[in-house]
């Protein structure tokens, strides 16, 4: 206790002085952390390809050991199963031929409708229908029920009435082909190749039933439609027959034609007479008339010509013979007589004339009257039998459709009968089953392959699993792009670990942070370097903030903090600065456990004004820069005795030290470590590398911020090269010192 007194008294300025120390030559300021600044930022929360790469690396030999269990296991699984034989049988179906040998069904046309027809018939080929004769047949297993369904057993009796289905049965079509290959597999080879013939069989037999079935069933509604029709068609045909009686006709038809044509010749004679009378009648009003002219006409008129012309001779004859022998001269007498009868000849034959023509006349008018009269009834009885015609002409047709479709009729059921007996070859066996050799399951290269590639994609999801539910910190830029707060050191992880890290005694090991340890600690050297480093990035990057006060707490306990803040207190202290470390955690205090000194009253009794400040402080035997302010007995209530005071505790000591370290209790759930943030130049906050939490870590930096403390950063405490690649050089540490001791 007298060294340490007499090093409290020590000046500032001699302090300084020391070969090692820090020139420290700014007042204590305290200026808020780039942190907080870089956490009001957005930041690129992105994970990098390579974290994957080097995650699948890290746990390779737990994803071969996966890979290669599951390959056994599916392997063992595979040799302990029954071989399953499968027999197939190719079906032909041939779109071109007809279903039928006459008829339309056997001048069909072929419909674009390949795949909706092999659609259907690989339907068919699993129906009940074609199964069921081959199931009872050979007692094959049907396919269990689903045992999720909540209904009730079933009886032997449901099963017997329920469609069959049948386990082990596949129907395929090899792409762009009119192929159906049926398959079926079973631990029989021989049962396999006969249960598929057999289907194939039924299949052929079921599809020549239907098709009878339906000819039959089409046969018989036809049959049933004949008697109709073919009373109808006795009806009608009798009253087409009663027609004809009636008309007295063979066919009314004819008769209408005979009409017409008579018809149409009494009119042309009518009209000849009606011109002929005319002619005659105007022939006859001439001779009425007394026209000499219209006598010579007639058909006398040539012999009353030459009569006219003879009396004209004569006339002019005994014109002669008078101015000759004049009037009493017998030639004249003789010529007299002569032009005198031929008067009365031609008076005559005019009157016979007339006569003629009369009669003539008479005889053109009454046939002119007559024919008329043929006309009149010609066109009565023509129309009246075109009236009739109309009826005829309907039921004509009317037995003629009747009969036409009785003889459709009766052709179609002939033509159904005998298409119903042909058995299609549209569909037909191209290859029958033939008993198997190799078994088709289980395949072990498949079986293995599958296992291969499931297995290793079931643990590379796994591994991706783990490592995004795992909320744990464990890389420094995953706590940058997680909170904006820079990662001051990482720690490495120290296996032979049973109750911390010891400290050395001074002189030890030429300034040695640690005490060596039976069977050697593999990883101290790092350790040390990692302690040294994180020493250096806190204090000479904060060069322009003076940093004299330091603060370590965690989130919970049991990270380290008190390990931390002893190794960084005596890094710093073997550097020649003079140093303080406070136990501040007076409900669990530790430091002096770790030191080997006596837990006095410290600084609970201090601030129960027990004793003075420096009274309290003692030396470290780890080294003579060193002293220790212990935190004195364990109490539940410290934050009761601290009311404000640790502004001035910490400005006190700091006119005796050029740093101060503060073990501080963990900040979530305790009320002191708030107070002690706010009073020193910078916080550290130590976290455990995959066990705390990035919501603790989260909400301990919030509630600093918020008491707008000074957060240096974070530490990563125990980390190890499998957490993240980031940690890979801790390896070279053992590897240099060992090429070193060698040399």
């Amino acid at each position: 206790m007298a060294k340490s007194s007499t090093e409290a008294l020590i000046p500032r300025s001699r302090i300084i002085e020391q070969p090692h120390a820090l020139e420290l030559k700014m007042e204590p300021l305290r200026i808020p952390s780039l942190a907080a600044e870089r956490a009001q930022m957005s930041v690129d929360s992105g994970v990098p390809l390579g974290h994957y790469f080097w995650l699948f690396r890290r746990n390779a030999w737990r994803i071969a050991a996966f890979v290669v269990a599951a390959i056994l296991a599916t392997l063992a699984l595979s040799l302990q199963m029954t071989p399953v034989y499968e027999a197939t049988v190719t079906i032909d179906v041939d779109r071109q031929t007809p279903t039928g040998v006459i008829g339309q069904e056997s001048n069909r046309a072929v419909t674009n409708d390949s795949d909706q027809f092999l659609a259907t018939q690989a339907k068919m080929l699993q129906s009940d229908s074609v199964l069921r004769p081959v199931v009872e047949r050979f007692r094959l297993p049907l396919k269990k029920p689903s045992r999720f369904r909540m209904v009730k057993p079933y009886t032997e009796q449901q099963r017997n009435d329920a469609p069959m289905v049948l386990d082990g049965l596949k129907v395929s079509r090899p792409p762009n082909t009119y192929l159906m290959l049926v398959s079926y597999r079973s631990t029989d080879p021989k049962l396999a190749s006969e249960t598929v013939n057999a289907i194939a069989h039924s299949y052929l037999d079921h599809t020549y039933n239907i098709r009878y079935q339906s000819s039959q069933g089409l046969s018989r509604f036809m049959e049933k439609q004949l008697d109709e029709l073919r009373l109808k068609m006795e009806q009608s045909s009798s009253a087409l027959a009663q027609f004809e009686r009636d008309l007295n006709v063979i066919n009314p038809e004819d008769k209408t034609n005979i009409i017409s044509s008579r018809l149409l010749q009494i009119n042309h004679e009518y009209t000849s007479a009606q011109a002929d009378r005319v002619k005659k009648e105007a022939a006859w009003r001439s001779v009425e008339g007394g026209s000499t002219a219209a006598a010579q006409v007639s058909s006398q008129g040539e012999t009353m010509r030459k009569l006219d012309e003879r009396l004209s001779e004569m006339r002019q004859k005994l014109s002669e013979v008078q101015a000759h022998y004049g009037s009493n001269h017998p030639e004249h007498r003789r010529s007299q007589a002569q032009v005198t009868e031929l008067e009365r000849q031609l008076e005559l034959l005019k009157t016979n004339i007339q006569q003629g023509v009369n009669v003539e006349y008479e005889e053109a008018l009454n046939r002119e009257r007559m024919l008329e009269l043929q006309v009149s009834s010609a066109k009565r009885e023509l129309d009246q039998l075109n009236s009739r015609s109309f009826d005829y002409q309907n039921l004509r047709r009317e037995a003629e459709a009747d009969k036409k479709l009785y003889e459709e009729l009766v052709r179609k059921i002939k033509e159904a009968g005998i298409n119903a007996s042909f058995q299609s070859s549209s569909i037909r066996i191209a290859d029958l089953a033939r008993i198997p050799l190799e078994p088709v399951s289980p395949n072990l290269l498949l079986n293995t392959g599958l296992a291969l590639v499931l297995s290793v994609l079931i643990a590379l999801i796994g591994v991706l699993a783990a490592d995004a539910l795992d909320n744990t910190i464990r890389d420094p830029e995953q706590v940058k792009s997680s909170f904006g707060t820079e990662v001051l050191g990482t720690l490495p992880e120290v296996k032979t670990w049973r109750h911390g890290i010891g400290l050395a005694n001074v002189g030890d090991s030429i300034g040695a942070l640690t005490k060596s340890a039976r069977g050697g600690y593999s990883t101290l050297g790092g350790y040390e370097e990692s302690i040294r480093t994180l020493r250096n990035a806190i204090l000479l990057t904060s060069f322009d903030r003076n940093l004299r006060s330091l603060l370590v707490t965690s989130a919970q306990p049991a990270e380290g903090k008190s390990t931390v803040a002893a190794h960084l207190a005596l890094t710093h202290a073997l550097q020649g600065s003079k140093t303080l470390l406070i136990d501040g955690d007076m409900r669990r205090p530790s430091v002096h456990r770790r030191f080997g000194i006596e837990n006095n009253q410290g600084l609970g009794g201090y601030l129960q004004d027990k004793a003075m400040l420096k009274d309290l402080i003692q030396n470290s035997k780890a080294s003579g820069n060193l002293d220790i302010l212990t935190a004195g007995n364990p109490n539940r209530r410290p934050d009761d005795w601290l009311q404000g005071r640790m502004d001035g505790i910490i400005q006190e000591l700091l006119e005796s030290y050029q740093l101060v370290v503060l073990d501080a209790p963990p900040l979530l759930g305790f009320a002191e470590p708030l107070e002690m943030a706010t009073s020193v130049d910078g916080v550290i906050v130590v976290t455990r590398a995959g066990s705390t939490s990035r919501k603790q870590v989260g909400n301990v930096l919030e509630m600093l911020r918020r008491l707008r403390a000074n957060v240096l950063g974070v530490v990563l405490n125990q980390v190890n090269q499998s957490m993240s690649e980031s940690y890979s050089y801790y390896g070279y540490y053992g590897k240099y010192y060992a090429a070193k001791d060698r040399a």
